[in-house]
Formats: C-alpha cells, sequence, structure tokens
C-alpha cells in the first residue's frame, strides 16, 4: 500500500505546477501564491496534528525560531519567483530548472558545512546538470510570442508595451526559475544550520505560516489586493486545486515513509518531474524535443543515483 502512497505522492507534486499554470492565465502569480499558501497552510497543520507534534512547539528555541522565519522567508521568495515562471514559462522548461535547486544545496553544503562530494553526488550533479542545460529551449515560438502579447493586451497594456511584454518573456521565465532554485536550495541550507531538535512537520507548518504572510504583504507592497476581488472563479479554482494537490502530495509521502524504506519512497516521489512534463504535454501541448527528452531521462537517472546512494 505504501508503494500506491509514494506514487500518489509524485503524481500529485506533478500536477501541483499544472494546476497553478491554469490558474495564473490572467490572475497575477503573486496574488495567487498568496491565495494558495492558504491552503497549503491547512494542510500543514493537519499534518502536525495527525502525527501529534504539536506539543513540539512550546519547547523551539530562539534560535530555532529565527532560523525557521529565515527559511520561511526563502521558501516564499521560491514560490513567488517560481509560480512567476510558470506563468511567462512553459512547464516541461520551468520545472527542470527548478529541480537544479538539488545541485545548488549539495555545493553550498560543500562551502558552508565542508560536506564531501560523493562519487553519486558528483555524478548526479553532472548528469542534472547537463540534462537541464538540454531541456532549455531558448528559441521561443511565435505562437508563444503572439500568446504573451496578447494577454498583455487584456490586462490592458498597448500594442507596444504588449510587445516589449512578449519579447521580456522570451528569456524572462529562465530569471525567475533560477531564482525559485537558489531560494528553495537556500530553503535547505538555512534549515541545515539552525533547525534542530524539532519535528519535520512542524517545523513545515511554522515556516509556511511565514509565507504566508510574506505573500500577503507582497501584495499589499505592491498594490495588487484589488487583483484577488478579480480573479475568475474558474482561475480561483484551479489555484486553490494546486494548493490542495501540494497538500496531498506532502500527506501522501508522509504516509509513504510510515510504511515503505526511505530509500524507495524518496526516488518514487522525485518522479513528478515527469508527471509534470506529460501533463504539459496533455494540458498546454508542450511538445519535447528529441534533445529535451534525452535531458529529462538524464535528470531523472542524475535524481535517482543521488537519492538511491544516500
Amino acid at each position: 500500500m505504501w508503494i500506491a502512497f509514494a506514487f500518489g505522492s509524485a503524481f500529485f507534486a506533478g500536477i501541483t505546477s499544472i494546476l497553478a499554470k491554469c490558474g495564473i492565465k490572467k490572475t497575477d502569480s503573486t496574488v495567487a501564491t498568496a491565495v494558495r499558501t492558504i491552503i497549503v497552510l491547512i494542510f500543514s497543520w493537519l499534518m502536525v496534528f495527525i502525527t501529534g507534534q504539536m506539543e513540539g512547539i512550546t519547547s523551539i528555541s530562539p534560535k530555532t525560531w529565527i532560523f525557521l522565519i529565515l527559511s520561511g522567508l526563502a521558501t516564499g521568495f521560491s514560490w513567488l519567483c517560481y509560480f512567476h515562471a510558470l506563468q511567462i514559462g512553459d512547464v516541461n522548461k520551468v520545472v527542470p530548472i527548478d529541480k537544479t535547486s538539488t545541485i545548488l544545496t549539495i555545493i553550498l553544503a560543500f562551502i558552508f558545512f565542508s560536506e564531501p562530494v560523493t562519487w553519486a553526488s558528483g555524478a548526479g550533479i553532472v548528469l542534472i546538470g547537463f540534462g537541464t542545460y538540454l531541456m532549455i529551449e531558448k528559441k521561443k515560438s511565435n505562437a508563444e510570442t503572439s500568446s504573451s502579447i496578447n494577454n498583455a493586451i487584456q490586462n490592458g497594456e498597448t500594442e507596444a508595451s504588449a510587445e516589449t511584454a512578449g519579447k521580456k518573456s522570451r528569456h524572462g521565465w529562465m530569471f525567475y526559475a533560477f531564482g525559485s532554485a537558489v531560494f528553495a536550495s537556500l530553503t535547505s541550507i538555512l534549515g541545515k544550520i539552525g533547525i534542530e531538535n524539532i519535528a519535520s512537520n512542524l517545523g513545515t507548518a511554522i515556516r509556511t505560516c511565514v509565507v504566508l504572510v510574506m505573500a500577503w504583504m507582497m501584495v499589499f507592497i505592491t498594490g495588487k489586493t484589488n487583483k484577488v476581488r478579480e480573479i475568475q472563479r474558474s482561475e480561483l479554482i484551479f489555484i486553490c486545486l494546486s494548493g490542495i494537490a501540494t497538500g496531498a502530495s506532502w500527506l501522501c509521502y508522509y504516509r509513504a515513509l510510515q510504511s515503505g524504506p526511505a530509500s524507495v519512497v524518496v526516488p518514487i516521489d522525485k518522479l513528478s518531474i515527469v508527471v509534470s512534463v506529460i501533463f504539459s504535454r496533455i494540458v498546454f501541448k508542450e511538445k519535447l524535443s528529441v534533445k529535451a527528452i534525452i535531458g529529462l531521462l538524464l535528470i531523472v537517472a542524475g535524481t535517482m543515483i543521488m537519492v538511491i546512494a544516500s
């Protein structure tokens, strides 16, 4: 049964990006992140109560609180970057770049903690890095450019500014995708530095509270509060579903780890990238070239080597 939960975790994690992209066609990505975080927060605290870890909150040290907040801020920036990248870029390009957070985490751990780079992690870095390079398509199709321009026009921009927006979106998604990876790796490092003697589920729930506050602060600071009321019902449904998918992924992952070996559960969960790519082809008609398919296989191989050998 635990195998079903492990694959369930990968499935829900994979469709999160698909559902999110469906919900941010016209909705601002920052606003969408703030809304979906409410759903994720509910699931994160649900996990705390299910595992009976609520009592641990009274024994958290000041140092741990500081790093919980810092890691929460890093998580928030990672989510904001990730969903903005999804809004202006293709799923099958954004997701692989986001997965490079694994590489960055290993490098930062080597720099700050002098953690050795094993043959497995070294091989994984090479495979994931080269695979990501193969999956990044620099050329943007005319259809994609027209889509970006049309979206800008629908948001009230002039044709000239819309044309500029279309050109910027050709490479802008890459900047935000790498930003997502950087902040995701910082989340791991900040957790490694100061988060000790605290249950992972409780730490995740507290970090999610920080993300929620940060996301809504970004909405108010950028003057986008009026856009909350402008969210179309159809897109709001997809935004909420993406939050539910994230929560369901967490619940399945935890349930799988309860009964199954981590050495098998974790690699299965990492297959979420395959789920994302498959559904991006079905839902958004995003095609993969032969080069990109090879890149995807290399990313999966590199991830599996690193996880299995860990």
